[in-house]
């Protein structure tokens, strides 16, 4: 019996320092960590889906692969991997669809800012907005930018702009400064 409780013994003694031995230091690439400009986020989480209502009505969803979330005295939430987010009219209507490749939000002062491959679809008349960069000024309820736009109307006219000027749903906008092409019918 003690021979077995040796056997034993030492059968668990040269597995785990087998597996100590393996499990040795390994080193991250950079890619793999959540970091932002060197920082380290307080909060992360992935597939993330936000609802925000007003009087129990929906007024934006907001839906992201990975949220962080860094505290300090610049607090703010960025998303690395991309953002969707859907706004609705007082009838639970989708309204506009704003996706980015990357987006920022500062809780102070109160911006969103959306940037790579952004589009904006007005969802009631087909209306679509493609640009590099938009910020969303949530304090004064308005979506803007200073970057080149695309316009594309969906009668097919496109229109290309110095940036554009909205209200926060995407329903009322206008573009800088447009040029373009006009799609006209056969004559």
């Amino acid at each position: 019996m003690l021979r077995l409780n040796n056997i034993v013994r030492n059968t668990l003694f040269l597995v785990f320092g087998v597996f100590f031995i393996s499990c040795g230091t390994q080193e991250f690439s950079k890619n793999q960590l959540l970091e932002f400009d060197g920082k380290y986020p307080d909060e992360s989480a992935t597939d993330v889906e936000i609802v925000f209502s007003d009087s129990g009505r929906v007024s934006f969803e907001i839906s992201a692969p990975l949220l962080n979330k860094y505290n300090s005295d610049r607090s703010y939430m960025d998303c690395p991997q991309g953002i969707k987010i859907v706004s609705y009219d007082a009838g639970g209507q989708q309204e506009a669809i704003l996706t980015s490749e990357y987006a920022i939000s500062e809780e102070n002062p109160q911006r969103m800012e959306a940037r790579t491959h952004v589009v904006i679809t007005n969802v009631k008349n087909g209306d679509t907005l493609k640009t590099e960069k938009i910020i969303w000024d949530k304090a004064n309820k308005r979506i803007y930018s200073d970057v080149e736009v695309r316009q594309i109307r969906s009668d097919g006219t496109v229109n290309i702009g110095d940036g554009f000027d909205a209200d926060e749903r995407f329903t009322k906008y206008t573009v800088r400064n447009p040029r373009g092409e006009i799609i006209a019918d056969d004559l």
